[in-house]
């Protein structure tokens, strides 16, 4: 069997290469004043809101929707399992804890309902009386060949200047200024102007600026313009005509709407309030939703993936309002009882794609997107209480537990210095530089992926030191039984050993990081961020051995020192020898 070669490596190159890593997580701390990881429930408190459910009927809930609701909203706050958030249901009501003081933008994005609509607009006018002056006339509108530029305008300017001459209208009274998809963004179909009229009829009389008695009470007459209420349930009309969205608490939010029956809803920033069909697709159509930026663009999106049956649906309705007249050839999107878009259709939509644009950031499209990736509450919930509590474990508890690392530590470097000596202190070293990228990692991940860290994650770390440890061990060991062969110098030891020594590391490792995966995802709370803690802590001895401890002592194999087996090099000759009494014992016996 061939032996391996030694190839000697840069190892300069290599340790700078983890300089830059370092340097890279403490510069990303320094941008985002991050200094100290986040502490979990146990060992700095947090914020607890209790939820009741409200059920249409009055009823109490069934145990089996309550059993669902718990399932989303732990989704929601602890979708990664490494925020230390706990959800927990108690009676009929669900008790919700999350780490940290004055937590209102968590408790209110677990509360909501997310429950999604797509609902063809049946009618649409302004909220607010004075505006409704303002609006050009719509009845008569009619769609024609030149409706359509050939340029679209972009989202944020659905009726930016279709034509020169086009009438102007409060943007508010027809709300198509936010787009689903590239092919929602059409503008709405501009008003004949006189201009346009005259080319269209050249016989009618010239006149120089039309009446001018006539036109300043066109404006009274349509005061309160006439919408076609054809195909509309007459109660829902009944509701929409008593509808106030100018007050934010009657605006409707987080009321429960019937996908089945029509609905009377106001948009969320209560601009104009709309008559809607029943809804053909709903959230639980689907598959997928995740946040981004719209390419060529700064605007942030929501997109989503339907489903096959929720694809066929949304293909239909889009089909449907393509071929409406106006305003609908509108489709609504509804999230919990408001209209957050209502977007003009510009064609059918197939491919089961579609993209929320609403004026969204990156933290309320991710929050959006969360919302409806992980499903809409079965049921309807109020806050009954929220209280600030204090942390679950004493500050003797964390002291213990750090003692406990610090000990665990303490043994480790000891027995390495006693048994490897000068080979002792590149252990040392490695388990510096692992203690330093853990510690970046924790704090990045605290300000940047909601980690919390609670004692079971500080468990697991403590546990990693041993699992850190036996990787140099493992190297170390192999140097050893290259050069009691006595063939090899130690350089060309250090390159030999590697290649064996590597494969065992990135098995043992390996076997360690699937069974971190595994216990994750089977788990929740506590013991899923310990296996969290106990798979970063085996990604960090991967980077910390391939680039420091391999490195560094193909560096310190050129010093005399060790290369001469200096007796505290751990490499002296009395310990590198080859013993053959030892290996005759056998056969003498």
């Amino acid at each position: 069997m061939a032996r391996p070669t030694s190839r000697h490596s840069n190892p300069g190159r290599t340790l700078l290469i983890l300089l830059a890593l370092i340097l890279a997580l403490g510069g990303t701390m320094l941008l985002q004043k991050a200094f100290t990881p986040k502490l979990g429930l146990d060992l700095a408190g947090g914020t607890t809101v209790t939820l009741s459910p409200v059920t249409l009927s009055g009823a109490a809930p069934s145990q089996e929707s309550l059993d669902r609701a718990v399932s989303i909203i732990r989704d929601r706050v602890n979708g990664t399992g490494i925020s230390d958030a706990e959800v927990a249901k108690s009676g009929d009501n669900i008790i919700i804890s999350v780490p940290g003081k004055g937590q209102e933008e968590v408790i209110k994005l677990v509360g909501t309902t997310a429950e999604l609509r797509f609902r063809q607009v049946l009618a649409v006018e302004a909220a607010a009386p004075e505006q409704l002056s303002t609006e050009a006339p719509k009845p008569s509108t009619s769609p024609s060949g030149t409706a359509k530029p050939s340029g679209s305008p972009s989202a944020k300017e659905p009726s930016a200047k279709p034509s020169a001459n086009a009438p102007q209208e409060t943007p508010k009274a027809s709300p198509t200024g936010k787009a689903l998809s590239s092919a929602l963004t059409s503008p709405t179909t501009p008003t004949p102007s006189a201009k346009d009229d005259k080319k269209k009829d050249p016989k009618a009389t010239p006149t120089p600026s039309g009446s001018p008695s006539a036109q300043p009470s066109q404006p009274q007459q349509e005061q309160q313009p006439q919408i076609d209420t054809s195909g509309v349930d007459p109660a829902v009309l009944k509701q929409y005509q008593a509808l106030n969205c100018t007050d934010p608490k009657t605006r409707g939010q987080g009321v429960q709407d019937d996908p089945k029956k029509q609905f009377a809803a106001c948009s969320d920033d209560g601009s104009a309030k709309y008559i809607l069909d029943v809804a053909k697709v709903v959230g639980t159509d689907i598959d997928t939703a995740s946040s981004g930026v719209r390419p060529g663009s700064t605007d942030w999106v929501v997109q989503l993936d339907f489903k096959s049956a929720g694809a066929t649906e949304w293909s239909k309705l889009t089909s449907v309002a393509f071929n409406s007249q106006a305003p609908r050839n509108q489709v609504a999107v509804v999230l919990d009882g408001l209209v957050i878009t209502a977007p003009v259709i510009q064609g059918p939509i197939p491919g089961g794609r579609a993209e929320i644009t609403g004026g969204f950031n990156q933290k309320t499209s991710t929050d959006l997107a969360d919302q409806l990736k992980y499903g809409a509450l079965p049921l309807k919930f109020n806050r009954s209480s929220v209280e600030t509590i204090s942390s679950t474990l004493g500050s003797d508890q964390l002291r213990g537990g750090l003692i406990a690392g610090g000990i665990g530590l303490a043994l480790v470097v000891l027995y390495c210095l006693f048994y490897y000596r000068g080979l002792g202190l590149v252990a040392v070293l490695s388990l510096v530089i692992a203690t330093v990228l853990t510690y970046e990692s924790v704090v990045v991940l605290g300000a940047n992926g909601g980690f919390a860290l609670s004692l079971p994650h500080i468990i697991g770390l403590v546990v990693s030191i041993g699992i850190t440890a036996d990787s140099f061990i493992v190297y170390f060991e192999r140097i050893r039984d290259e050069m009691k062969e006595g063939r090899r110098t130690l350089r060309a030891a250090v390159e030999v050993a590697w290649v064996r020594a590597r494969r065992t590391i990135l098995i043992a490792d390996a076997v360690m990081f699937i069974a971190a995966v595994v216990l994750y995802f089977l788990a929740v709370g506590g013991v899923a961020g310990f296996a969290f803690a106990m798979g970063l802590t085996t990604l960090i001895d991967v980077v910390v051995v391939f680039l420091f401890t391999k490195p560094f002592i193909a560096l310190l194999a050129k010093l005399k020192f060790f290369s001469k087996g200096h007796p505290l090099s751990g490499l002296d000759a009395e310990r590198m020898a080859s013993e053959p009494a030892r290996t005759n014992t056998p056969q003498e016996a």
